[in-house]
């Protein structure tokens, strides 16, 4: 995937989520979800997180690179592990909650695509402070994980909202969670 489809699959997702979800359940390759829409999409955080905070900080040239790097890593390492972690929530909810045999490609896909929101604020928010309306607008990942369960994981309506709450938070929680490990770790570490 080049990076005008994964534009477009990002416009699509955001603007259109019940499309664009159709469309993804007619891929036969899950695993394309990693290397042609989460890994480009993380590396382009990270550059956003990093341009940001080297060109927003005044200070020293050193502690600004410093810093620039850490964030930038940060975000990284957050999303990165949040996919992972979330993808496992995942999987096991739909063992647990669906009755469901082992999905972790399927699930890797649906979280990989759910994502897009976080993935965009992300990019944003690295460029610019939208820390509350961010927040905000993180929750328009529950609508884009409830589509998306619906469409692609094939959930049956009565867990319909359980299954989407849970994922949905999930995907706003776990890259929150592993950043604030990672700046404490970092700060114990400096």
């Amino acid at each position: 995937m080049n990076y005008k489809e994964l534009f477009n699959r990002v416009v699509q997702l955001i603007s259109s989520p019940a499309n664009a979800w159709k469309e993804i359940a007619e891929e036969t390759d899950r695993r394309k979800v990693l290397a042609a829409f989460v890994y480009p999409l993380i590396g382009l955080c990270g550059l956003s997180v990093f341009f940001g905070t080297f060109i927003g900080n005044t200070g020293e040239a050193n502690a600004a690179f410093q810093l620039a790097m850490t964030r930038c890593c940060a975000t990284c390492v957050s999303l990165f592990g949040g996919f992972f972690l979330v993808s496992y929530i995942t999987n096991l909810a739909g063992e647990k909650l669906l009755k469901r045999k082992d999905e972790s490609e399927q699930c890797q896909q649906f979280v990989g695509y759910a994502m897009v929101v976080t993935f965009v604020l992300e990019i944003i928010s690295g460029l610019f402070s939208i820390s509350i309306l961010g927040w905000i607008l993180q929750f328009y990942t529950v609508f884009v994980v409830y589509e998306g369960a619906r469409a692609l994981m094939k959930v049956d309506d009565d867990d319909l909202t359980k299954y989407s709450l849970l994922v949905g938070v999930a995907i706003i929680v776990c890259p929150y969670i592993i950043s604030s490990l990672f700046y404490k770790l970092s700060l114990i570490m400096n």
